[in-house]
């Protein structure tokens, strides 16, 4: 690698790591300050708080990684144009084009790595995620059984255990359920245990009664059971919930789509498809990025007055190419024929950075353009 790339891949890597260290800070607050609020008012320690955050960093940093990416390069090149390092790179005989070998450099590397977050680090952490927040969903449950008191674990609901075994087994249960517009439910038994399932904790009841209350009419209805099981996944109000879906598979599971997992996950094998292709893309789009970020720029030259107008150009394009990106997912979704839409706003962006690459040492080329586009307009017409 020549000097002049070292140099400029350098400055590309270290403007990169600050704007992503800022941006996923700032994601990460957002995030972590309800998830702070939710831990720790149902008593949760703060090692799990760090856990759940931990498993949350891969998807954050797959996020901002490519807008991080874009900006790094904005800055740099604004930078060495305004120290007209660039302008003394062009005078010694690099082309834009030769100029431009770093930063693809730079776009390969982040490419890479959001081909390893998204095909590998941030499927994994998810089903981690998911996992965890089973688990804690189920121990949140547990302690709203508060031995020998009245608890009100969620809006309507009334729990009550005179008595906790050591085996885990609760003694005199009384639960109140006022969630429904038109019955109250009240549930009393003997004995009860709290048992895990995959769809949620649930409370299975021994020998008791389950009285049912009509609002309008006032009647009570009164059902003897010997065993009753209640769901207890409502008393978390569905905070700590999040079974596992397709996007917690590795793309590995996903090219395999086995039986078992398309039934787990209740999707089809197109989905399957979409979501492995997607994933490339988005990752692809990094390349797209940094060269219209680049490319963008060097069509200004050099300017007392900066550059601002061709970083508002930049941004406005990377604007357009996310949003077309997130309008073609539903039409990429529709059969394996239409999959390729997926690459679409990657292969798009991709084509206009090397466009504005080829027309950066063409200056002539624009302005004999836009002088043509104004002899075109009628005579009185306002430019």
């Amino acid at each position: 690698m020549a000097r002049f790339d070292r140099y400029f891949l350098r400055q590309l890597l270290l403007a990169f790591g600050f704007s992503a260290l800022v941006l996923v800070l700032v994601y990460w607050i957002n995030r972590a300050v309800l998830l702070f609020d939710r831990l720790i008012a149902n008593g949760e320690s703060t090692r799990v708080f760090l856990e759940l955050t931990l498993l949350t960093l891969p998807s954050m940093i797959a996020i901002v990684l490519p807008v991080a990416a874009f900006v790094a390069t904005l800055v740099v090149t604004n930078r060495l144009t305004a120290e007209n390092e660039l302008i003394v790179a062009q005078s010694a005989g690099l082309s834009p084009a030769r100029m431009a070998r770093p930063v693809l450099y730079f776009g390969a590397l982040t490419t890479a790595f959001m081909l390893a977050l998204g095909h590998v680090l941030v499927p994994i952490s998810q089903d981690r995620l998911a996992q965890r927040q089973a688990q804690i969903s189920q121990n949140v449950s547990a302690r709203f059984l508060t031995e020998g008191e009245f608890v009100h674990p969620a809006k309507g609901i009334t729990a009550y255990v005179r008595e906790i075994t050591r085996n885990g087994e609760l003694l005199d249960v009384f639960l109140s359920d006022r969630r429904d517009a038109s019955f109250d439910y009240a549930y009393s038994a003997r004995r009860a245990l709290l048992v895990r399932s995959p769809e949620g904790p649930r409370l299975v009841m021994f020998d008791g009664l389950t009285q049912a209350l009509r609002r309008e009419t006032g009647q009570l209805s009164v059902t003897a059971f010997s065993d009753f099981t209640y769901n207890l996944s409502a008393l978390s109000d569905g905070v700590f919930r999040n079974p596992r879906n397709y996007t917690h598979l590795t793309s590995a599971e996903l090219l395999r789509a086995t039986p078992a997992l398309l039934a787990e996950t209740g999707k089809t094998r197109q989905d399957f498809a979409l979501e492995f292709h997607l994933r490339t893309a988005r990752a692809v789009i990094s390349i797209a990025a940094v060269m219209i970020a680049f490319s963008t720029l060097l069509l200004g030259g050099y300017s007392r007055f900066g550059l601002w107008r061709q970083i508002f150009g930049a941004v406005v394009l990377l604007s357009v190419l996310k949003i077309l990106d997130n309008a073609l997912v539903p039409l990429a979704a529709r059969g394996p024929a239409t999959l390729w839409l997926a690459y679409l706003a990657s292969g798009l962006g991709t084509a206009i950075g090397f466009f504005l690459l080829w027309l950066a040492p063409r200056p002539g080329l624009v302005r004999r353009t836009i002088a043509a586009a104004h002899r075109s307009r009628p005579k009185g017409a306002r430019a």
